[in-house]
């Protein structure tokens, strides 16, 4: 009898979970797995020319005859990205009539500080050589689509070789990637709510910075010499409203430098890797992507080459602007003698008065102990807040926490103590008839302070 109501009891919850389980889950749910039917999988692995070996996936229609064109997936930015992350764009692109391959991205040698696009372009060849010689593709139909980054690395690989018939890229770059991402971060900000100085500091002055020190690699790469160099057919495609890669500017640099057949094509109200954005169908892709796609690659791979077309361009609300490189006085070798000045002036007088106290001196002015202190604290406050505002974005923007008057909390704690310094470095510096060595070193030091932190706008509104 136990068993028999537990049994029933068994019984009712599984049927109460079943009941509960959302409508638009289970019809979801549905869909992928009649998606996935129509298709058939094979894991591959191909060796990289420094030795790795990286894994990927084959999608193909599961009812195909014959040979068909074979696609290759390029990865955006990312460090060690699988083949699943591109496993959606894999799938609609073989129920178009491709042998599509989604590979593993590699993990050594690539990181936010250091990359190689001529090396990840090799990574590609590789991978394109296991797709082209799948029995079911046919090798002289074959090219390879390239997201993001992977617009300024899937051309490289093309130009490397002729066995690559086409060149299909998502929101790819037309521009130098600081350029591109100081463009970004300018949009993330702005949808932020972020004003004032900190806005130079977050899209301009670090990044100079950063590529000054070599912490942003290919910093400079300019892809325009090799677009040049594309004879293959191009389609190029961008979300309307692209805010990580100028869409407008970067159609005008393909559309100007290709040398062969391009077609440029626009999705209105679009993101920028064109997927969809409703909560309910996230990860799905936006309306006519695949099918443009797939469109396109018959016509090209049945011989019937486009000629050169593209859509008007989209309104782009603010155009890029190039980060000229740092002047020697803004280079990190500068910056970074100008830091341990800072940090000897700013020490000195709390060390000598120490001294001075241990043998019954006095100890020193309040406006020279409070320069002191506000000087060595604001110099790491400044350089931690900007790493950790710098390190909140994300590719859905950036999270600064509460603003007052469009600035972060942080921030205006930062630039109260630079206005400390300033102040107490003009009320200390009115003593200078009656100073010592250690308060002249320290006015030196806040003197020299006040450029440093106009120059990176904590004396700025």
């Amino acid at each position: 009898m136990k068993i028999a109501l537990g049994a029933a009891s068994l019984a009712l919850a599984l049927g109460a979970v079943v009941a509960t389980v959302p409508p638009a889950a289970a019809d979801a749910a549905g869909t992928k797995s009649a998606r996935m039917s129509e298709l058939k999988t094979a894991d591959v692995s191909f060796r990289t020319s420094d030795g790795q070996t990286l894994g990927g996936r084959i999608f193909e229609p599961a009812d195909a005859t014959g040979r068909l064109p074979g696609l290759l997936l390029v990865h955006g930015s990312g460090q060690g990205n699988k083949w699943s992350e591109l496993q959606k764009e894999a799938e609609e692109f073989a129920k178009q009539g491709m042998v599509v391959l989604a590979p593993d991205k590699r993990s050594v040698g690539y990181s936010k500080m250091k990359r190689d696009y001529s090396q990840l372009a090799d990574d590609a060849l590789k991978a394109f050589a296991v797709l082209r010689d799948r029995p079911e593709v046919d090798p002289a139909k074959t090219g390879v689509w390239g997201l993001s980054e992977g617009g300024w690395v899937a051309p490289i690989a093309v130009t490397r070789s002729s066995d690559i018939k086409f060149l299909i890229t998502v929101g790819g770059p037309g521009l130098e990637p600081l350029r591109t991402q100081a463009w970004n971060m300018a949009n993330k900000v702005d949808r932020a709510g972020i004003e004032g100085s900190i806005r130079t500091l977050l899209n301009k002055s670090f990044y100079r910075f950063g590529a000054d020190a070599g912490l942003f690699p290919e910093a400079h790469y300019d892809p325009v010499p090799t677009l040049k160099k594309i004879h293959q057919p191009v389609l190029a495609l961008w979300g309307a409203e692209d805010n990580q890669v100028p869409p407008a500017e970067s159609a005008e640099i393909f559309r100007k430098t290709l040398p062969g057949s391009v077609t440029v094509r626009f999705f209105p109200h679009a993101p920028h890797a064109l997927e969809v954005r409703e909560q309910e169908k996230v990860g799905e892709l936006v309306p006519g992507y695949a099918e443009t796609v797939g469109s396109w690659v018959r016509d090209v791979t049945g011989g019937n080459i486009p000629a050169s077309s593209a859509d008007p361009l989209p309104a782009q609300p603010t155009r890029s602007t190039p980060l000229p490189e740092s002047a020697w006085w803004e280079g990190w070798p500068a910056q970074l003698i100008v830091l341990v000045l800072l940090l000897v002036a700013f020490a000195t007088y709390p060390v000598a008065a120490l001294l001075r106290r241990r043998r019954g001196d006095a100890g020193g002015s309040w406006p020279a102990r409070i320069l002191a202190a506000s000087g060595l604290i604001s110099m790491p406050l400044f350089v931690y807040a900007t790493v950790s505002m710098m390190g909140s974005a994300n590719g859905n923007g950036i999270d600064l926490g509460p603003l007052i008057a469009g600035r972060p909390i942080l921030w205006l704690v930062v630039q109260l103590l630079a206005f400390t310094t300033l102040v107490s470095t003009a009320v200390t510096a009115t003593r200078w008839r009656t100073a010592r060595l250690r308060e002249w070193v320290l006015i030196a030091g806040g003197l020299l302070f006040i450029p440093w932190a106009l120059y990176w706008g904590q004396l700025l509104p």
